[in-house]
């Protein structure tokens, strides 16, 4: 990398900065922008610079957004008393690729990992807690992750929804369509049995 003119080496940095990026692919990045056309160079560079200061949460769900309320928070046809709860924007997205949820949503911005550091006053729980008690939510879906910190946000969660006169309920998971069972960890065969239903 010594031997680039030092404003290559500087981008080279920078993308490698990127999660996922080691420096070979960050030469990669840096050698496809150089060939790139001014044009092109210019749109990344101003894309990034709108994400920085367009992207916002929103001030209900806590999902990414560029005005005040998010599209799903703002969309009078989405149903106010289902309340899916995700760890992350990117969770709540795949949901809503799925086409298979129409309620509004609740983004906690993580998920507890007390090894981490992570103390549910790092997450948006008390505004959850906030959202549940106006009365208006009649279920809430745990859709954190099935890993052992998602497994510990929703049953912390489920313990503190308790009291609130709702339906809590977490999402089903275990064997992947497809899936090989000589293929499927232990955890995920045994969720799989605990959660299985009448056909």
């Amino acid at each position: 990398m010594n031997h680039y003119p030092a404003s290559i080496r500087q981008a080279i940095r920078q993308f490698s900065k990127l999660p996922g990026i080691g420096e070979k692919t960050a030469e990669r990045l840096a050698m496809y922008i150089l060939r790139s056309s001014r044009s092109d160079a210019e749109q990344l560079a101003r894309s990034i610079e709108d994400l920085k200061d367009r992207v916002r949460l929103c001030s209900v769900c806590f999902s990414l957004s560029e005005s005040d309320l998010c599209a799903v928070c703002s969309d009078p046809s989405r149903d106010e008393h289902l309340l899916c709860v995700v760890e992350q924007p990117a969770d709540m997205v795949s949901i809503e690729k799925s086409g298979a949820y129409h309620g509004k949503y609740h983004v906690l911005q993580g998920a507890l990992s007390p090894m981490d550091g992570v103390g549910p006053d790092a997450l948006r729980i008390q505004e959850l807690i906030a959202r549940v008690s106006e009365g208006v939510i009649q279920e809430v879906i745990l859709a954190t992750g099935t890993h052992v910190e998602g497994e510990t946000t929703a049953s912390y969660l489920s313990g503190l929804l308790g009291k609130f006169p709702l339906k809590i309920t977490r999402i089903a998971s275990g064997v992947p369509i497809g899936g090989d069972l000589k293929y499927i960890d232990q955890v995920t065969l045994k969720r799989a049995m605990e959660t299985r239903h009448v056909l």
